[in-house]
């Protein structure tokens, strides 16, 4: 009797991880763009997710930072409007996460920029746009 309580439990927890999960995709709470494209950043993708009220994001495990002066966070929205957030470069390492501000309405591609010699990285995009 233990053991088939025991097994129920965590078949119980697993269904109720994976219900979250796809609870969370569905609801809108996970956004996963297409790999990185460009020159120099080419390697990995971007992640949306809203934590705490705040649209967040996160670059992907396999996503190298491009060796360049000032790699720099951008968002392109739906309309075309380009924000430049945050350097992916910070004293002692990498930002690879960043807040995006209130005023940015939807997002459609994320792009790496070198803000030195202003020319672009690489870019991500969303299947649709992200709010």
């Amino acid at each position: 009797m233990n053991r088939l309580t025991r097994l129920l439990s965590v078949f119980a927890l697993t269904a109720m991880f994976a219900a979250s999960v796809t609870l969370a995709a569905h609801a809108g709470l996970i956004h996963a763009s297409g790999q990185f494209e460009g020159p120099k950043a080419n390697t990995g993708n971007v992640m949306h997710t809203i934590e705490n009220g705040k649209s967040i994001l996160r670059v992907s495990e396999d996503f190298k930072v491009p060796d360049t002066p000032a790699p720099t966070w951008r968002v392109v929205d739906s309309k075309g409007n380009i924000y430049t957030l945050d350097a992916f470069k910070i004293k002692g390492g990498e930002k690879r996460e960043v807040v995006v501000p209130a005023y940015v309405k939807d997002i459609v591609k994320v792009q790496v920029y070198c803000a030195f010699a202003q020319v672009l990285l690489g870019e991500a995009s969303f299947p649709v746009p992200v709010k």
